[in-house]
């Protein structure tokens, strides 16, 4: 009987390696692709710069089973915001698969400091990323699209909420699942985190409070009107910074929705500083009911940290239901 070895572990990661590698050079047409041992990661992923033939890129790697749907959602998020002209992001280049498990997202390298002297600035120029489709509404001379994709004579209007791919706040899925009624699609993300918690933990307290809730929503936005804005949909602090020239904002998590939405986690966890806040307002001033509606946003990340990372965020999810069905 042959005695067959098998293949070291390490040397099926290794090649798994170099598979993954070749197919992100040939993408980019670079000989070289080169790891500098700098970078960082946060709670869902890691990254790395690179060194290439034309520059610097960044790997961000994920090996969970999902990871490539979650990536290519930020890849069409990233684009989309670009699209807009509104607001530096960086430029997504591609989407591997890693054959040892998970994929790469491989984007342009910015050299980005803590948001400081350009706070003020990202408020201005978030304000005019959510006020872009908006004005395409008034400029577009062609039919309503659901893509939002740029023609030659302009933006085209994207007419309902949602978004053409799944995106992901943090390393949960979002139903993009496009529809006519904000309410409608804002409602059904709440009832996605609270299914989740339902299965997880089966909370009494918070079955209870969202069946009263979800029968208020529709309150909190009576006398206005909502239309599609793009959003960020994750933008926290940690997901800004700046240049020496300008702000950047990155992992994004978009959809089409309620420009009020965005600025729910931006008042969360640190927030951004007065000047952010005042130059936002100054283009998009408060509507009525403003402050009911930021709790209700304030709602969809605290039940989705609860998700993430546990029943820490119970109260903080709690709190806010008992204040929203008074």
């Amino acid at each position: 009987m042959c005695n067959i070895m098998a293949v070291p572990s390490w040397l099926r990661i290794f090649t798994d390696y170099q598979r993954m590698f070749a197919a992100i050079k040939k993408s980019l047409g670079t000989a070289r692709l080169e790891g500098t041992g700098t970078g960082g990661g946060g709670c869902v992923n890691e990254g790395e710069v690179y060194k290439t033939d034309t520059g610097k890129v960044f790997l961000k790697r994920n090996s969970k089973s999902k990871a490539r749907e979650m990536f290519d959602g930020e890849y069409e998020s990233l684009k989309a915001i670009i699209a807009t002209g509104t607001v530096k992001a960086p430029v997504p280049h591609v989407v591997v698969d890693n054959p040892a498990g998970g994929a790469v997202l491989v984007m342009e390298y910015v050299d980005m400091h803590n948001l400081n002297r350009h706070a003020a600035t990202l408020g201005k120029q978030l304000a005019k990323l959510h006020l872009h489709n908006i004005e395409a509404e008034k400029t577009s001379q062609t039919e309503s699209s659901r893509v939002g994709l740029s023609k030659e004579d302009g933006p085209v209007y994207v007419s309902q909420f949602g978004f053409p791919v799944t995106t992901c706040c943090g390393f949960l899925e979002q139903d993009n699942t496009w529809c006519d009624d904000w309410v409608v699609f804002y409602t059904r993300k709440l009832q996605q985190q609270l299914s989740m918690i339902e299965n997880e933990y089966g909370d009494r307290e918070a079955r209870e409070l969202w069946s009263h809730l979800q029968l208020k929503i529709p309150q909190y936005f009576t006398n206005i009107e909502v239309k599609p804005s793009l959003l960020h949909g994750d933008l926290w602090s940690g997901n800004a910074a700046e240049t020496t020239d300008c702000p950047v904002i990155f992992d994004p998590a978009s959809f089409y929705g309620h420009h009020e939405y965005d600025l729910a986690i931006s008042a969360m966890f640190g927030g951004f500083s007065r000047r952010f806040w005042d130059e936002y307002h100054g283009i998009i001033p408060k509507a009525p009911g403003w402050n009911n509606r930021h709790k209700l946003y304030k709602l969809f990340h605290n039940l989705n940290h609860w998700n993430h990372f546990g029943s820490g965020y119970r109260s903080g999810s709690l709190q806010l239901m008992r204040d929203l069905c008074h």
